[in-house]
């Protein structure tokens, strides 16, 4: 590899760990904004989405000039396609943090309605969990990690599913409740596509250390 190629690639690596650090606040500040009622951090979470949306075009543009400069090979062209497809996850969960936030704000100014504990606790934790375990995995190139975050993917789910079962009955049992437990609903789909991209990261961490496609495997 020429020193050109190591200078870029390490260049590269910077830029999509800041870019994690950026959306990862942007998460938590939306999560914060919901789960207790603080609609000044959604604030935070619009301005951080300029900036995560910059930083994505920044880096994807870095990615191409290498492939069209260096025509790298083997793990560094598969470390590129990763990067490549990390970043625009990132992006999505900025995203999809921004529709938390403007869900938090919406929700912050209604009076709450009851919810499983589970979701407050429990996904939001899981969450933010998956989310920095997935970038962690990606910097130490730590393969165990990577698989120890697709497996926290199936607690997300069912406390999603959890979501549907009890807010379908209340807005069935109290017609008032439908605006607020939808507004609900659709935080709690969001955050679960949050988990699934960050489930996405972790197998491309696989894919980049051993070469194996886990994508739309059991058992990882």
């Amino acid at each position: 590899m020429s020193l050109h190629l190591q200078r870029d690639l390490d260049q590269l690596k910077k830029e999509i760990l800041q870019l994690g650090s950026m959306v990862e606040t942007a998460i938590n500040n939306a999560i914060l904004a919901l789960n207790d009622r603080r609609p000044e951090l959604a604030e935070n979470v619009f301005s951080e989405e300029i900036l995560i949306d910059e930083k994505e075009v920044l880096i994807e543009e870095d990615c191409l000039k290498i492939l069209a400069l260096h025509q790298p090979v083997a793990v560094d062209l598969r470390f590129i396609v990763v990067v490549l497809k990390v970043n625009n996850d990132l992006e999505r969960m900025g995203d999809f943090a921004v529709n938390v936030a403007k869900r938090a704000v919406f929700l912050s100014s209604q009076n709450p309605i009851p919810y499983p504990p589970e979701f407050t606790d429990k996904m939001s934790k899981s969450i933010r969990t998956m989310v920095h375990n997935s970038l962690d995995a990606l910097v130490k190139l730590d393969v165990d990690l990577a698989r120890n975050v697709i497996a926290m993917d199936d607690v997300v789910d069912d406390v999603n599913r959890q979501m549907y079962v009890e807010l379908q009955a209340l807005m069935e049992n109290d017609s008032s409740t439908i605006e607020r437990a939808i507004g609900l609903l659709s935080t709690s789909r969001y955050l679960e596509r949050i988990a699934d991209l960050a489930t996405n990261i972790a197998e491309d961490v696989i894919f980049m250390v051993e070469g194996e496609v886990v994508r739309h495997q059991t058992g990882c």
